[in-house]
């Protein structure tokens, strides 16, 4: 019910991670965490953008060009739930989670798309990933909140059908597997 927002600047390839994929929805076998039985949420997803760029230059240190790897990651050794009261709902509503944090890795690689070469190109991708988190961090609040941890059911359905519309809307920025 609550959000564990995680950020990392590379990938971390010791923790094991699933990547978003829309053919694959999450199932309480993927919460490997073990519940935090003092905690009021029934489930923690644990889910970010991991993000990396390369910058290639002249040997008078121009900028000539750039690439950059970003994708949303669900961490199952960071998420957890409550087996006696996790329900098919509270599943939908940890997914959303997930589909958020897709929804700003292609606002991310859609920001990036808008880049120049520049020689300020490394300050504008740093500056771009931490915006890009900070408004990724207030929507996971404000869904959280308006749907009151998934209690509220009609608002649940309105951010559900919201986020497969924006969902849409950055298609042509969805993450491939890794």
């Amino acid at each position: 019910m609550l959000l564990l927002f995680l950020c990392f600047v590379c990938v971390q390839d010791e923790e094991p991670v699933l990547p978003w994929n829309a053919s694959y929805k999450l199932s309480w076998a993927d919460f490997k965490d073990k519940p935090n039985m003092n905690e009021s949420a029934v489930a923690i997803t644990a889910s970010g953008i991991t993000f990396g760029f390369s910058i290639t230059q002249t040997d008078k240190n121009e900028v000539v060009s750039f690439t950059t790897e970003v994708f949303a990651h669900f961490y199952p050794e960071q998420s957890w739930y409550k087996i006696k009261q996790a329900d098919n709902h509270i599943l939908g509503h940890e997914q959303l989670h997930f589909d958020i944090t897709e929804l700003y890795a292609r606002k991310f690689r859609y920001r990036i798309s808008q880049l120049k070469v520049s020689n300020n190109v490394r300050r504008q991708l740093k500056k771009m990933h931490n915006d890009i988190n900070v408004e990724l961090a207030q929507m996971q609040d404000k869904y959280d909140n308006e749907t009151d941890y998934s209690r509220n059911f009609e608002y649940q359905t309105t951010w559900k059908i919201y986020i497969d519309t924006e969902l849409k809307k950055y298609s042509k920025y969805k993450s491939t597997s890794k």
